[in-house]
Order: structure tokens, then sequence, then C-alpha cells
């Protein structure tokens, strides 16, 4: 069974920095496009930051030169380092994949369970 598990999450003030983390554990073969989302209450999940295999990145125009999106070699953690935090940037983070378990299986999306991130001003 595939498991995205976030780490990172917490309490900071408006200007400071967090990192985010995600591990991918399981049956898996490859692993292709890495991302964060984020929602806030009565709001639709949106995109973070994105990360293919090859390391191409793609950010939200909100989160552009503050947030940095990478990915370890082995290919299945991904992190998301926050600087400048605004009380705007509060949260729940998810970690999103694009995935196969096996070398014959469809590639399939998962999310992580969310770890809430809180920017006080």
């Amino acid at each position: 069974q595939v498991q995205l598990v976030e780490s990172g999450g917490g309490l900071v003030q408006a200007g400071g920095s967090l990192r985010l983390s995600c591990a991918a554990s399981g049956k898996i073969a490859r692993i292709d496009d890495m991302s964060w989302y984020r929602q806030t209450p009565g709001n639709q999940r949106e995109l973070v930051a994105s990360i293919t295999r090859d390391g191409r990145t793609t950010y939200a125009d909100s989160v552009k030169g503050r947030f940095a999106i990478s990915r370890d070699n082995a290919k299945t953690m991904v992190s998301l380092q926050m600087n400048s935090l605004k009380p705007e940037d509060t949260a729940v983070y998810y970690c999103n994949a694009d995935l196969k378990s096996g070398i014959f299986v469809s590639p399939k999306n998962y999310w992580g369970q969310g770890t809430q991130v809180t920017v006080s001003s």
C-alpha cells in the first residue's frame, strides 16, 4: 500500500520560515510529478508548487520567490522550503504524487493526510 506522509507544519510568525517534507513509502515502481497543494476552509485545494521527475519546477504566483520545492536523489521525498511567510499562507498543506505501484500498473494520483501551517501576524 502506498503512503505519502507529510511533516514539518506548525505555527510561525510572519516573516519566518518553515520546511515541509513528504516521504513516499510502500510498493512503488516509479514516481513522476510530486507537488504541494494547500487548502483553507471553504476554499478549493490550490497548487502551491510542483516538481517533475527531472527537476522542472512550477510555482503559484503567490509564492514565487519565497517558496522552493525540491526532491531527493531517490525521487521518493519532496520538500517545500517556505520563507518570508505571510498570514495568507495559513492553510493545510497536502503532498501529492503521481506514481506507479508496479511496472505494468497504470499511474495513479495519491494524497498525503495534510499538515497544518499557521502564520501569525
